[in-house]
């Protein structure tokens, strides 16, 4: 107001201020109505063709940005793929040039070495039970030398490679720390003489072949085919019930792994039944006794059947026998006359 009491500004403003302070919105509403009732017009981007050396060149660099994204490794990972790769070839080498045993005896013998340094030597080896096989035999087999390391020595592994020796029926390695090894064996012992297929070889009662034959075995008794080296212990110990039979006896031949044969030092056979071997074996030598049956010119006697004895005679025996009978038939046919 001014000094007389009346407005220093007019309450109306003109049309022209109106768009200045607080009047201003409702015109811009306005005028933004009146462009929204206008139509809207869109315009297209002038069209152009695309080279093909943009679009490769595209691909290209599209291609470049994800290769670097993929080959963008962490810290050390290059360095440690180097060191890889040239193991990995130095491992191709040794393999390729058949330098893997050499290596591997090469990384043994540094291990024990470092091992007895600490005072893990192999000072003592306590043996026994060793009879046919030599202590070298036995050391060999499971590996222990004078650098050997108690410490890194597999003694199950031992033991399994002193059973793999036939003449080795049981074995037993125990290390005694720091520098002790003991090692208990029971060997096989030859029980016969097994031939089949033209060959001869000496057995255990179990039945293992130990080692072809030799002079030094010629005392065994000799049992021949398949299955004969499984059943012979069981046989020879029925058939050494009988020692008259036993002291004849060249040979207990196998029969279809069924039953048995006795060859006997005269030539003659004896067939035997394939149950009650030890009933059979009775007879015999009643037969032996009685008729001298095992001293006749005959090469067969069948006991089979339990009770009948079938005998072939050798064909001398067979030729006189013929003969005999004949002189008897003329000599009734004389009489009759």
């Amino acid at each position: 107001m001014d000094g007389a009491g009346r407005l220093d500004q007019p309450l109306t403003r003109s049309r022209s201020s109106a768009g200045d302070g607080v009047g201003a919105a409702p015109d811009k509403r306005r005028r933004g109505r009146a462009r929204t009732g206008r139509r809207a017009r869109f315009r297209l981007p002038a069209w152009r063709p695309v080279w093909p050396s943009e679009w490769i060149s595209a691909c290209r660099w599209r291609i470049a940005r994800w290769v670097a994204r993929i080959t963008r490794l962490p810290p050390g990972v290059g360095v440690t793929a180097s060191v890889l790769l040239l193991l990995a070839a130095v491992g191709y080498g040794i393999v390729k040039g058949n330098h893997l045993p050499a290596v591997i005896d090469w990384a043994k013998n540094a291990r024990d070495a470092t091992a007895n340094s600490f005072g893990f030597r192999i000072a003592t080896i306590s043996l026994s039970g060793e009879k046919e096989i030599s202590r070298e035999e036995i050391l060999n087999a499971i590996g222990v030398t004078g650098q050997t390391s108690l410490l890194f020595l597999d003694a199950d592994a031992a033991r399994v490679r002193l059973m793999a020796n036939p003449r080795i029926g049981q074995a037993n390695v125990l290390k005694l720390y720091p520098d002790r090894l003991q090692i208990t064996i029971t060997e096989r012992q030859a029980f016969a003489l097994w031939q089949r297929d033209g060959h001869v070889s000496v057995i255990a009662e179990d039945g293992t072949v130990l080692e072809p034959f030799s002079g030094q075995y010629a005392g065994l008794p000799l049992v021949v085919g398949k299955g004969a080296e499984r059943q012979a212990r069981d046989f020879l110990a029925v058939v050494d019930h009988y020692p008259d039979i036993r002291s004849a006896v060249r040979a207990s031949i196998m029969v279809a792994q069924r039953r048995w044969n006795l060859r006997l030092t005269n030539g003659i056979d004896v067939a035997l039944p394939e149950g009650d071997v030890e009933t059979a074996l009775q007879r015999l030598v009643t037969l032996d006794r009685e008729k001298k049956l095992l001293s006749r010119d005959v090469t067969l006697i069948d006991l089979r059947i339990p009770d009948r004895v079938t005998v072939r005679l050798s064909p001398a025996a067979f030729q006189a026998r013929e003969e005999e009978l004949k002189d008897i038939a003329k000599r009734k046919k004389g009489g009759n006359a």
